[in-house]
């Protein structure tokens, strides 16, 4: 019996290829547009050596200052606290941005239409903001990231809201039961996992967000941080941004383990 030979790949569709060619385009005038060049960077590797090589040899004694300390401490106490109170507003207007359990389709769109709002701004800018409205400190940096985490979490809580059973919805509600009571028999204990799981989230973002709000006066190590590259001491940077990075990533791994046990 002789084996028949394998049929010829179609060619690329018309469709595809213009796809890619329009792709290549946008990226060539996108690149034109900021006229990109490396040759900073291949420039910046020649003269720049005395830097790296203070950078390839951490200070490490930087990190018993007790400014050092305090500034990842204060990183931590900022992601724990934003995250818990960021977290906990987020469900409640979740709840309200859903057609599943919100009153009305009236509040449905009007907290629908907030979430896009608060979440059409970056960290970093909400940042900026609380600064200037409350001077510079942990304080700024808690508030923009508790509003960072509302639009975050209560977008994904409010989906995973619309994709709930519907049984146990329509039971409770044959059983007379209002709409709080809906939402708290009947939608929270299915969206409790994921829900959780999203406050996890956040608080890893939440860690590496603060590093970098503490750029802009709000509070952290990241403050410490542009401390030191204005007295360019930059073996002292590099040994607290190593540091830095072991204490994220040690805390990533816990939250992700917990968040796999969660779904």
């Amino acid at each position: 019996m002789t084996s028949r030979g394998r049929p010829r790949k179609p060619p690329p569709s018309i469709g595809a290829i213009t796809a890619l060619v329009v792709f290549v385009a946008v990226t060539l005038w996108s690149a034109i547009g900021v006229e990109f060049t490396l040759s900073p960077l291949i420039v910046n590797l020649t003269r720049g050596s005395d830097v790296i090589e203070q950078y390839l040899h951490p200070n490490w004694e930087i990190l018993t200052r007790p400014a050092v300390r305090e500034g990842f401490l204060e990183t931590l106490y900022i992601a724990i606290l934003a995250s818990l109170v960021g977290c906990l507003i987020a469900l409640v207007l979740a709840m309200l941005a859903s057609k599943v359990s919100a009153p009305n389709t009236g509040v449905y769109q009007v907290m629908k239409l907030i979430l896009s709002l608060v979440r059409s701004l970056p960290d970093v800018a909400y940042g900026l903001l609380f600064v200037a409205f409350v001077g510079s400190g942990a304080l700024p940096g808690i508030l923009a990231l508790i509003v960072f985490n509302i639009g975050v979490v209560a977008k994904l809580t409010s989906e995973s809201i619309d994709a709930v059973d519907h049984g146990p919805v329509e039971a409770v509600e044959a059983a007379g039961a209002t709409r709080f009571q809906r939402g708290r028999y009947a939608v929270l204990p299915q969206v409790a996992p994921n829900y959780l799981s999203y406050c996890f989230y956040v608080f890893e973002l939440n860690l590496r967000a603060s590093l970098v709000l503490g750029f802009v006066g709000a509070g952290g190590i990241g403050e410490v941080i542009m401390l030191l590259v204005s007295r360019l001491e930059h073996s002292s940077v590099s040994a607290v941004v190593i540091m830095l990075f072991a204490i994220v990533f040690v805390l990533d791994q816990a939250s992700r383990a917990v968040r796999r046990r969660l779904t």
